[in-house]
């Protein structure tokens, strides 16, 4: 069975269903913000990560829609999940830039754009959610599909030490990448690990005991 995406964009999924496809925001008062003293006293400090963990999450899924010999045009609306968000909270000590210490966790996590220009998406910590895609999907052959979306979501704590040993600690919040993905309820999810978007989506729209939710992981 084909699956073709019309008006594609960067994340928009192309594929053989012989399985799944996926391609690969902070508030708070003017007292949250840190002083210009604190910003020089705290310059150039050196981060400790911890507890980093990255895991994909479901951000969006539509119900199933059966087509018939001949195929057709997928319609189903995905509905809303999950809203990431871009977010810096510190437990104790001075507040440290947000930005700053955004673009020290995505260096630590082996983001190459962390160290490139001034425009760093991780780090903005206004960045939008990402919408649903408004591609339209087309099968050739019949099944039972689902589209679904998510993102690759980065949370960790750190402790910030600067100044004359001043110490700040927090969590950061963030997600690396968008993306999306096709699947059909009949057919299994290859090597699908823990916690793998596809299957979520396959278990909450195609049911608990299709063959696509029933992956075993790999």
């Amino acid at each position: 069975m084909k699956i073709t995406k019309i008006g594609l964009s960067a994340c928009a999924v192309a594929a053989l269903l012989s399985g799944t496809v996926a391609c690969t925001s902070e508030s708070g008062g003017t007292a949250a913000l840190p002083t210009q003293a604190i910003r020089t006293a705290c310059a150039n400090g050196t981060y400790t990560w911890f507890n980093v963990d990255t895991r994909d999450v479901l951000t969006s899924v539509a119900a199933k829609q059966k087509l018939g010999r001949k195929g057709g045009a997928v319609t189903n609306e995905q509905m809303p999940l999950h809203t990431p968000t871009t977010a810096v909270t510190f437990e104790k000590g001075p507040r440290v830039d947000a930005e700053a210490v955004l673009r020290s966790l995505g260096a630590h996590i082996g983001d190459t754009e962390a160290a490139e220009g001034d425009v760093y998406a991780f780090a903005d910590v206004h960045r939008p959610a990402p919408k649903p895609a408004s591609n339209r999907t087309v099968v050739e052959g019949p099944g039972t599909i689902v589209e679904y979306a998510f993102v690759r979501q980065v949370t960790a704590d750190f402790q910030y030490t600067c100044g004359k040993g001043e110490r700040a600690a927090g969590r950061a919040i963030g997600w690396t990448i968008d993306g999306s993905g096709v699947l059909e309820c009949s057919t299994s999810i290859e090597n699908a690990k823990a916690g793998d978007a596809g299957a979520e989506a396959a278990r909450l729209s195609c049911g608990p005991d299709s063959p696509a939710a029933r992956t075993k992981k790999a």
